[in-house]
């Protein structure tokens, strides 16, 4: 599910965006200062970003211009009463992909929400990404808030599963048959054992986890961190 943060000092201005692209089926939390987005920066990763410019403190120029320093690929759209062209030129120039002007249609917003993703992700398909979780299938490597975690081949094949079907209880018998070719009943008990390396080793993701399914097996589900 890909995870968007609003920046935004109007409380329930900031409500309503998270609300509404949360049931479009984003994963959508709000920030009311620019600190409190670094905070949430800090430990959690973010596929697309809606800032105003008029903020206290830090404004969206000067947090813009930090979040480009540091990541030059998420897509930035301001949403800001400014409506000249000297705003918006300064906007443009510091590296923002997008502009808005309040009042704001909702439906659009969805439109340029869309687009903004599907442009990003283009030459990332072989990239999955759930919360702070990213798999790069090509380059067979995991990473938790942008730091790569050690796996097995097999470790690697098991959480790719449960992330490409989240939500899906996978019988333990389904994942041996796929990933160790054996259905003895030892066998079958050595999932537990991958498992329960798995959640350590991803104890601080956020935006999923493997729960059991009493009876069957192992199933990926989100959350909301």
């Amino acid at each position: 599910m890909q995870k968007i943060l609003i920046v935004e000092d109007d409380e329930k201005f900031n409500e309503i965006l998270v609300r509404t692209l949360m049931q479009t089926g984003y994963q959508a939390i709000g920030a009311h200062t620019a600190n409190d987005a670094y905070n949430l920066m800090y430990d959690q990763t973010f596929d697309l970003i809606l800032s105003d410019i008029m903020m206290p403190g830090i404004d969206g120029y000067s947090f813009a211009e930090t979040v480009r320093r540091t990541d030059p690929a998420i897509p930035i759209l301001f949403i800001t009463a400014r409506d000249d062209i000297a705003s918006k030129e300064k906007g443009f120039n510091i590296g923002i992909d997008d502009y808005m002007i309040k009042t704001i249609q909702l439906d659009e917003l969805k439109l340029r929400v869309h687009a903004l993703l599907r442009r990003a992700n283009i030459g990332k398909t072989n990239q999955l990404t759930v919360g702070n979780v990213t798999l790069d299938q090509e380059a067979r490597v995991a990473l938790l808030s942008g730091k790569e975690v050690p796996l097995t081949v097999r470790e690697f094949n098991l959480l790719s599963k449960f992330l490409e079907y989240p939500n899906h209880a996978f019988s333990r018998a389904e994942l041996i048959n796929e990933f160790w070719d054996l259905d003895s009943e030892t066998s079958l008990r050595s999932v537990d054992v991958y498992i329960t390396k798995l959640r350590d080793k991803f104890s601080m993701a956020d935006g999923f986890a493997i729960k059991t399914v009493h009876g069957l097996g192992y199933k990926g589900v989100l959350t909301n961190g």
